[in-house]
């Protein structure tokens, strides 16, 4: 099995981008929340790992009812961020490490506190009332269809005013806006212009298969009996969502970003379950630039389930295509829980793999020194969505805690004597500072496959699979030959013309060349040079 891609002068493609949760990543003014000064500040650090590019979570301000997911202004930032000049200065220097920013971008909604939505309710004759999903409702006085919120009651919220309802797929607070409307065109068009010309790289877009609705409302159906447990509160978001509708808006915005420069990147949170349907953001090279993989996300941490989500992957993706690979973010539990159960070893291999795959990989602040999520007190949660999930399975606070720069009180993400905004892990020496001095830490064997991965960028095109079992996983890509071992038995492996650089389980290893035989270990990822 072999795919190919071509090859590209941009910037992202093979490269590795780190998803900066701002809130949570370091203190530049004592109160207890991540912002730009404290980013600004480690700058440094993100050199230092040798990454491509930084994705930062939401900056625009917002009421903070879902966490900057619920926008009141898409030109500005968020005060407890710092301001638009603050946002200018981390750009420009990242820019002078060579290290590329995207911004969070959500189309899907706003808050209710935008003015738009203001307007729209305060005059139901207003223009801005045609920006959003307005509906009147069944004649017994019900919501228009089925269709259910993030948080698994209806979508539909009743304006007593006007005797509409209007839509909102996440919370109340998060009004749906109309995408059939080409006045909400146009305002994105003007919003992707204003950042663009700020020198921001591109956009990570929020909810993308999700932003246009069946123009009908009609009724989402049931999902089979075979796919309740991955269904929308047993809902299949057929029409609430999903729609071949979002394919000209993703043209439409490409055009915008390549007239800037062609390395203008747009990245799409694609909560699809469908490989094909993954694949068909990217168009015909003219729609999204890459698409979130969650199938690979959730797949079981075994060698089978690994070679075969990355093979059908690849062989969906059209011609010249770059998959997107994550294993962590915001809204999901940690790899280092969800993957490796906190094993140090299932860690480090799941590091090994992620950065050993052709396409571009997204690194979750925290996944480089193994960052697990961390068990928040009810008393101290502050995620209003998934407090209002009926038995939710995964409460997201547990993946937004502080990043522990160093032990000890604050731990170097802000003053010890200032409480941060969600509660640390354990004090248990998986830290930055603790990582560093250790040479064969998680941090240093992150560094070393990012640099690794420098070295033979260009020669990432090609992906072989040359063997899968329970247990081992073997493939080619490009110049690196990968053999992760899932089992608890040694695998023994006779190579010619290779040299072993890096092992998941020991950074110090013996290099072997010529004609030998490697033992990679149970729970081990080994990576040789051709």
């Amino acid at each position: 099995m072999e795919m190919n891609c071509e090859d590209s002068p941009s910037w992202w493609k093979n490269g590795v981008l780190y998803h900066m949760y701002l809130r949570s990543f370091a203190d530049g003014n004592g109160d207890g929340f991540g912002d730009l000064k404290g980013a600004i500040n480690r700058i440094d650090y993100i050199s230092e790992l040798g990454v491509n590019g930084v994705w930062l979570s939401p900056t625009s301000p917002s009421p903070n009812n879902d966490w900057g997911y619920d926008v009141s202004d898409y030109l500005g930032v968020h005060p407890d961020y710092g301001t638009l000049s603050d946002l200018e200065e981390f750009i420009d220097r990242c820019n002078r490490l060579g290290i590329e920013v995207i911004l969070d971008l959500v189309p899907n909604h706003t808050s209710s506190d935008h003015a738009w939505f203001i307007e729209a309710l305060a005059d139901p004759h207003s223009p801005f009332r045609q920006y959003y999903v307005f509906s009147r409702g069944k004649p017994d006085g019900s919501p228009p269809n089925n269709w259910l919120d993030a948080t698994g009651g209806s979508a539909w919220t009743l304006d007593p005013s006007s005797g509409e309802y209007y839509l909102h797929n996440f919370l109340p607070s998060q009004p749906d806006l109309n995408w059939w409307n080409e006045e909400v065109h146009k305002e994105f068009e003007g919003i992707l212009r204003f950042w663009f010309d700020r020198k921001v790289a591109g956009f990570r877009i929020d909810v993308a298969h999700g932003v246009f609705k069946d123009e009908l409302l009609r009724d989402d159906p049931p999902a089979p009996e075979i796919s309740k447990e991955f269904s929308h509160f047993g809902l299949v978001e057929t029409y609430s969502k999903n729609r071949e509708d979002v394919h000209p808006l993703y043209r439409s915005w490409r055009k915008i970003a390549d007239s800037y420069d062609p390395s203008r990147v747009l990245v799409g949170e694609t909560w699809v379950n469908d490989i094909s349907r993954l694949a068909s953001f990217y168009g015909n090279d003219d729609e999204l630039n890459l698409a979130f993989n969650f199938m690979f996300v959730f797949t079981e941490f075994n060698a089978r389930a690994f070679s075969e989500i990355v093979g059908n992957t690849l062989n969906a993706l059209p011609k010249g295509a770059s998959a997107a690979w994550t294993g962590s973010n915001h809204d999901i539990s940690r790899f280092p829980t969800r993957w490796a159960d906190g094993d140090y070893d299932k860690i480090r291999m799941a590091l090994a793999i992620l950065l050993t795959l052709p396409g571009t990989v997204f690194l979750y602040y925290g996944d480089e020194i193994g960052m697990r999520d961390v068990d928040v007190p009810v008393e101290l949660q502050r995620d209003p969505m998934t407090k209002l999930i009926p038995a939710a399975r995964f409460q997201r606070d547990r993946a937004r805690t502080p990043m522990p720069w160093q032990e000890g009180p604050g731990r170097g993400f802000c003053d010890p004597n200032t409480t941060p905004w969600l509660p640390f892990g354990d004090d248990d020496g998986l830290d930055v500072e603790s990582q560093r001095r250790d040479p064969n830490s998680t941090l240093n064997l992150t560094k070393l496959l990012i640099e690794l991965r420098r070295q033979v960028k260009e020669s990432l095109l090609d992906y072989q699979l040359v063997e899968a079992t329970d247990s081992i996983w073997r493939y080619r890509c490009g110049s690196l030959e990968v053999l992760a071992n899932f089992g608890d038995e040694i695998y023994a492996l006779e190579t010619e013309r290779s040299e072993r650089v890096v092992s998941s389980r020991q950074l110090e290893g013996v290099v072997i060349r010529g004609d030998s035989c490697i033992e990679v270990g149970p729970k081990e990822v080994i990576v040789l040079k051709r």
